[in-house]
């Protein structure tokens, strides 16, 4: 348990290495514990698993290159998300847990077998001598906003605003902000029954926020909280994120406002899971008197969104008025390109939240100085192919 981060953001962690190292535990206790992944459990960093279980496999020989395998190994791979889903499912309603990973971008196959797996659900939460089937839990990394070598192809959140339209709100989108917040999320996942979970997150190194205290307290208040580091009493402007890479963004520009704008006062928070028509999950939504406490009545809202922005943008109107909402996400604009240009392909950067806060402030030498530095950075991506912004 990490009960306190000394100084927040200053250190760096994979949260795809904690998911590997929890689920490494997890089959030494639980001896019917499956993972299904179409062939990326090493291209996603869960591959400590590999210390201790197998790849299920008996049809051809093992060359030297192979990693462990053997026709009982519990780790499954097959290039097709839908074999896989079919499979496990049919491991899940015998009462045990498994867990699925892929790229962000390839879950959208599995769409039509979710819904109907979700159909499943409610259908069986009615029938009084149905036991509650473990949760559905998907691992969602090779997210859209780092797939520099891979490009347009491997770039889409729509599983996100698929199951968040889904009215019997038996779906939970769940974004940790850092490692620490990924092991929360694990274990709500492999203790949820009942429920479609997916977990997205970056599989590189990211900076640590937050202790397993704040972690545990997000899942349990409602799904969002204040980051007292980068936060001021009485604030002027609510700004909030969702999802790993694109809260660093918004933590990076409140640093640069804080220099450019002294004499504003910034709240952020954190939103770190999503269901239907709410923050929060499916059992613990965020109440409107709650968000009222954490968004204030009449605050403008800045946000930063992992999925498409509409998808919480419409999430947020269930709170609040709409006109109080400045809400940036992917906007289906990508390629094979460096990081922060990503960001800034789809107007999601330090930058592009900052430039908002001065056209606000009407603070035109600063739009430019910002609208300057996105065009130097584009320049130089296109013609070294690396950011100068870092």
């Amino acid at each position: 348990m990490i009960e306190r981060v000394l100084e927040p953001g200053a250190e760096l962690f994979s949260p795809a290495r904690k998911i590997g190292e929890l689920l490494t535990k997890e089959f030494k206790n639980d001896p019917h514990f499956y993972f299904f992944s179409p062939d990326e459990t090493t291209s996603n960093k869960f591959d400590q698993v590999f210390e201790i279980e197998k790849r299920a496999w008996g049809s051809l020989a093992e060359e030297p290159w192979d990693l462990p395998e053997s026709p009982n190994g519990r780790i499954v791979e097959m290039l097709s998300e839908n074999v896989l889903f079919s499979v496990m499912t049919g491991h899940l309603a015998n009462g045990e847990r498994a867990m699925m990973g892929s790229y962000e971008a390839f879950y959208p196959i599995i769409t039509a077998q979710l819904l109907q797996q979700m159909k499943f659900i409610q259908q069986s939460k009615r029938t009084p001598w149905r036991n509650p089937i473990p949760a559905v839990n998907l691992l969602s990394t090779s997210t859209c906003w780092r797939q520099d070598h891979n490009g347009f192809t491997h770039q889409s959140p729509a599983l996100i605003s698929q199951l968040l339209s889904i009215p019997s709100n038996l779906a939970n989108c769940i974004f940790p902000i850092d490692d620490v917040a990924a092991e929360e999320a694990y274990h709500f996942m492999i203790d949820s029954t009942n429920v479609v979970n997916l977990t997205t997150f970056d599989k590189n190194e990211r900076p640590r926020y937050i202790d397993s205290h704040h972690a545990k307290f997000e899942f349990e208040n409602g799904g969002a909280s204040i980051y007292d580091f980068a936060s001021e009493p009485e604030p002027d402007f609510i700004f909030t994120a969702c999802g790993d890479i694109v809260a660093s963004e918004m933590i990076e520009a409140i640093k640069i406002l804080k220099e450019d704008l002294p004499e504003i006062r910034i709240r952020f928070i954190y939103i770190n899971a999503l269901s239907y028509r709410g923050i929060g999950t499916t059992d613990n939504k965020l109440s409107k008197d709650k968000f009222m406490e954490l968004f204030t009545a009449d605050k403008p809202i800045l946000a930063n969104f992992h999925g498409y922005p509409e998808t919480l943008e419409n999430i947020l109107e269930n709170y609040t008025d709409r006109k109080r909402l400045r809400v940036h996400g992917f906007v289906e604009e990508g390629s094979t390109t460096t990081p922060f240009e990503m960001l800034r392909k789809n107007g999601a950067s330090r930058y592009d939240l900052a430039l908002d806060i001065a056209k606000v402030c009407k603070r035109e030498d600063l739009a430019s100085k910002y609208i300057t530095l996105l065009t130097n950075n584009h320049l130089h991506a296109i013609k070294y192919g690396e950011d100068l912004i870092k």
